[in-house]
């Protein structure tokens, strides 16, 4: 039955849970390809036959003109369900750009089709070209912050700190409120802590 496979490709998504990765079924997905050429193959003989009988499209409704109609659907079927299966894997792979520094996790990789992990590369260069060019680091705070100030403790001593907006003498256990974008560096190195409430 025409569509059967190309359906198949969509429960997987379903069946997935959501944000995460099944391993591309390449099997699966050459089988739509080769039935979509198949369809568009029968679709064309069937216009070249209405063609060489002289029948319109528009006014004669014949058996030819139906099994095209119902290549053309069929077509345009296959085609929607290999689309949103790639836009969804497309769209965790985006998301994994965020999370990811580098490279990707060996049991993330094997899931991947090659154009995944040649997307995934663009977009990671893409992202970091970004953030180079406007200086400024995008995945440091993914939610919002309510304050642009913290309170932290210093857990090293590092002595005077040209910081963006004031010079502090960052001593060992002293508590100070710093903007967040100072403090971060700091905090990832381990050489400061948020103190929360």
């Amino acid at each position: 039955m025409y569509g059967r496979k190309a359906c198949q490709l969509v429960k997987e998504l379903t069946n997935s849970e959501s944000g995460q990765l099944t391993t591309f079924n390449n099997d699966l997905f050459a089988q739509v390809i080769e039935e979509c050429e198949a369809h568009f193959r029968d679709l064309q003989a069937l216009f070249m036959k209405m063609q060489e009988e002289g029948t319109s499209n528009q006014t004669t409704k014949n058996p030819d003109h139906f099994g095209a109609f119902m290549h053309h659907l069929s077509l345009v079927r296959n085609k929607r369900c290999i689309m949103a299966y790639v836009y969804n894997r497309a769209e965790v792979v985006q998301n994994l750009g965020w999370a990811v520094e580098l490279l990707l996790p060996e049991e993330i990789e094997e899931k991947l089709s090659n154009s995944e992990k040649e997307y995934f590369k663009n977009h990671l260069a893409t992202l970091k070209s970004y953030m180079t060019d406007m200086d400024i680091d995008l995945a440091v705070d993914m939610v919002p912050p309510k304050d642009p100030y913290i309170k932290v403790r210093v857990l090293e001593n590092m002595g005077n700190v040209a910081l963006s907006d004031q010079e502090a003498n960052l001593a060992m256990h002293a508590i100070l409120f710093l903007r967040r974008t100072d403090a971060e560096q700091y905090i990832s190195q381990g050489k400061m802590e948020e103190l929360t409430v």
